[in-house]
């Protein structure tokens, strides 16, 4: 099925009161969609198997056999599972899931209250990580540069994570900032190359905690970097390369793959999909 992404260039005002709701006719009964062909869809969509990563991508937690009621969110926190409680959901689809490669064998403190809120309700959980980074469509990535009106010329670095693209005109470093801040509700913090009247010609981004990929932005000729977290080791890289770096937030950056994604489930499966941003400012 082919997607064709709405516009989403908007600034996230009051951004932890913002909700997104699909429903497949007001009023009507809903929808629902069995969990092994939704498995099953997205598998195919997101290419999971071809994608090592740090996390298991899918279905991380098996609920309810059918699905009517969809919520999304980029971390499968406490808060979101009781959120879906509350919205009387049957699956919580999420960019962070709820185990991760390293994690302690035991199941004690927080996980164990994360899965025991799940489970007590019989809630799907489904996470996809680097698989949704980088999807040319519906990625977290792709929808950042159609949100900042970027184009995404070509995709290079490991495992193609960081997008690249040149602008149509060259543009002062501050007023690409202020935008940046303006279409996320969100400080950016500039670090490398800092001076606002600098022109920027080539832009670089990638979405979450990547500042380590900002020698890789460089020598693929980008002037600016853009990413949600930033660490000391990258702003010594970013100022011997003279990249500006930019740090948009962890949170702020990876919004809107998961939208994305619930938007083409709910036009595919006609189920009813809601998106909610319970804000973190990192």
């Amino acid at each position: 099925m082919k997607y064709n992404a709405r516009s989403t260039a908007r600034a996230w005002e009051k951004v932890s009161q913002s909700f997104f709701n699909i429903s497949n006719s007001r009023g009507a009964p809903l929808v629902s969609v069995d969990r092994k062909v939704l498995e099953h869809d997205l598998r195919e969509l997101l290419d999971q198997a071809r994608i090592s990563d740090y996390c298991p991508n899918g279905l991380q937690l098996e609920g309810r056999p059918r699905i009517r009621r969809l919520l999304t969110g980029v971390t499968a926190s406490k808060a979101l599972i009781d959120l879906a409680v509350e919205l009387d959901a049957d699956a919580v689809l999420v960019h962070h899931g709820l185990m991760w490669k390293g994690d302690p064998q035991v199941i004690a403190g927080f996980r164990k209250e994360r899965l025991q809120a799940a489970l007590a309700h019989n809630l799907n959980v489904f996470a996809y990580h680097l698989p949704l980074d980088i999807h040319p469509e519906l990625g977290n990535n792709v929808q950042l540069g159609k949100m900042l009106g970027w184009p995404s010329d070509r995709a290079v670095g490991e495992k193609g994570l960081i997008r690249i693209g040149t602008l149509d005109t060259p543009q002062r470093l501050g007023d690409l900032v202020a935008k940046v801040a303006a279409v996320l509700g969100h400080r950016v913090q500039v670090e490398g190359a800092d001076d606002p009247a600098r022109m920027v010609g080539t832009v670089a981004w990638c979405t979450g905690g990547a500042p380590g990929y900002v020698e890789a932005a460089a020598l693929g000729g980008a002037d600016l970097y853009l990413t949600g977290e930033l660490s000391e080791p990258a702003v010594h890289v970013a100022r011997e390369c003279n990249v500006s770096l930019l740090g948009a937030g962890h949170h702020a950056t990876e919004r809107c793959g998961v939208q994305a994604l619930g938007e083409w489930i709910a036009l595919r499966h006609g189920i009813e999909v809601i998106f909610r941003d319970l804000f973190v400012a990192v």
